[in-house]
């Protein structure tokens, strides 16, 4: 396999600092991650934090309705540092910018770079064109240049990274504009996704989640793909391995030093049995499982171009949890979708009475322009809309309370984060995450307990949205995550561990010899 090809660092990048500022989903934490892998390698310096940086990059999102004004605020805050030096660059990237182009520009002409969700890798390149022609840069791709894993990434977290699978989406929800801003879905082949957990694991990481807008749909693209490179007539007789995701979290299962595997999000037309059963039987796959339902009306799912119905859905949370009973199951859901009625949204509520979820993630519908949804009729009046809303959160909060009760004197093993608990300070706690995904606010006592260690303890309280646990620590284990983010030492992977560039690949360099 040809690795990916990375710009040498930039002799006018010396001393420059960075900041990533980074909007929306998981997708675009990790993304945010390479940037910063590509601005290291060119030669920037992270920004201390609480310090103006000299390059600020925002990675956008275009899925909420107030991304847009979110954005441009952001940008004119900047405003007054730009004016007072000229040499500071603000570049924007992501999907937001896949959609606007070179409009961003005009709401916004102090922007040096724009820069798209399929070329992330020329950041540094324009960065460095836009600060030597003094003009603003805007280079989007209409498709995938090299997959984002190939590119160097900084990662934030000593002890948990995220490990792309896919990227791209086949599916037309209505809602949804994602599949027009990362475009079809293009799978990575087992060996680089095993290359990369593994790189991961040497460094001590525990534990990995693996990302995709549709995981159980991994394998469609790299079937297809080889098999019309052996013969464009088998295009007719082609049949996916449609147990691929189940034979790769197997895999994830033999990697030495890995504790914890992760997945998210599963489409619940694709979801297999096969896949439950490698939930089920491999060690450290996680006792948790995060499936959007979006809505429990029939009428509604068929509107969103969503391929399932609430009988399936449940369906199977029902399997999973037979399985592993003490799976914690979490979702999406979308309130007031265009012609959701009160007999429709009754049906949510009851799929979720149902489903008892341990969490959801709940949103008011907003139009998108570009997706379907927005034109359709019945759009739901807002005030409408808002009521459902907090019914739903009322329902939810019952049920997640209900179900962290039931959790009180059970014996959790914690990854203990940093982050997690806004208040651990004033309570003198720390917190991390169960094995089922659960957040924990623990006590520490006296010991000297790192992020990245492991610990077990006993859950002495319950909250809708966190468990406590006030008791002594039962185990503390010491790791080599703990080491690195107490020494400050930042998880790096490498090239290699994607796809190779589309087209020709850059010429080598001369040899030089033995002595070069």
């Amino acid at each position: 396999m040809t690795d990916a090809h990375v710009e040498p660092a930039d002799v006018g990048a010396a001393g420059r600092t960075y900041q990533v500022r980074t909007y929306g989903c998981q997708m675009n934490v990790h993304d945010s991650e390479r940037l910063a892998g590509l601005l290291d390698a060119a030669g920037y310096q992270r920004a201390a934090d609480g310090v103006d940086a000299d390059v600020v990059v925002f990675n956008t999102c275009a899925v909420r309705e107030n991304a847009d004004n979110k954005l441009y605020g952001n940008i004119s805050h900047l405003v007054p540092r730009k004016q007072a030096n000229p040499d500071m660059q603000i570049a924007v990237g992501g999907c937001l910018a896949q959609k606007d182009r070179d409009a961003v520009l005009r709401r916004a002409p102090w922007v040096d770079v724009v820069f798209g969700t399929h070329n992330i890798g020329s950041l540094p390149t324009l960065l460095e064109r836009a600060r030597h022609n003094r003009v603003a840069q805007v280079e989007i791709a209409e498709a995938l240049q090299e997959f984002p894993s190939a590119l160097p990434a900084t990662r934030e977290s000593a002890y948990a990274a995220w490990v792309s699978i896919s990227v791209g989406c086949n599916n037309t929800c209505t809602f949804c504009i994602v599949p027009a801003l990362r475009g079809k879905e293009v799978d990575r082949r087992p060996g680089d996704i095993l290359a990369e957990v593994a790189a991961l694991a040497d460094q001590g990481v525990l534990e990995v989640t693996l990302l995709g807008q549709n995981v159980n749909a991994y394998g469609v693209s790299f079937v297809t793909d080889e098999r019309l490179r052996e013969d464009p007539a088998n295009a007719a007789e082609i049949q996916r391995d449609r147990g691929a995701f189940a034979k790769l979290l197997r895999a994830c299962g033999r990697i030495d030093g890995l504790e914890r595997v992760r997945f998210t999000s599963p489409h619940p037309a694709e979801f297999t049995d096969d896949v439950i059963d490698a939930m089920a039987e491999t060690p450290n796959v996680c006792p948790t499982l995060h499936m959007p339902l979006q809505s429990g009306s029939d009428r509604i799912l068929k509107a969103m171009r969503r391929s399932y119905r609430a009988e399936r859905y449940l369906g199977i949370v029902a399997r999973v949890r037979s399985a592993i009973p003490h799976a914690a199951i979490t979702t999406d859901l979308i309130v007031g979708f265009p012609g959701e009625t009160e007999e429709d949204f009754q049906a949510t509520l009851d799929v979720v009475e149902a489903a008892r979820f341990a969490n959801a993630f709940t949103f008011q519908y907003s139009k998108r322009p570009g997706t379907p949804g927005a034109e359709m009729p019945d759009q739901v009046p807002k005030d409408v809309v808002q009521e459902r809303y907090q019914r739903l959160i009322d329902l939810q909060e019952r049920i997640s309370w209900e179900e962290n009760t039931a959790q009180i004197g059970s014996v959790v093993e914690l990854l203990v984060a940093t982050g997690e608990g806004r208040k651990d300070v004033s309570t003198a706690r720390m917190s991390g995450r169960a094995r089922d995904g659960r957040l924990v606010h623990f006590s520490p006592g006296d010991a000297h307990i790192r992020p990245g260690d492991v610990v077990t303890t006993t859950i002495t309280s319950a909250a809708p949205h966190h468990l406590v646990a006030d008791s002594e620590i039962v185990t503390h284990r010491r790791t080599s995550a703990g080491d690195a983010h107490e020494a400050g030492r930042k998880v790096t992977t490498g090239v290699g561990l994607g796809m190779p560039r589309v087209g020709t690949p850059p010429p080598k360099p001369a040899s030089k010899g033995c002595c070069g």
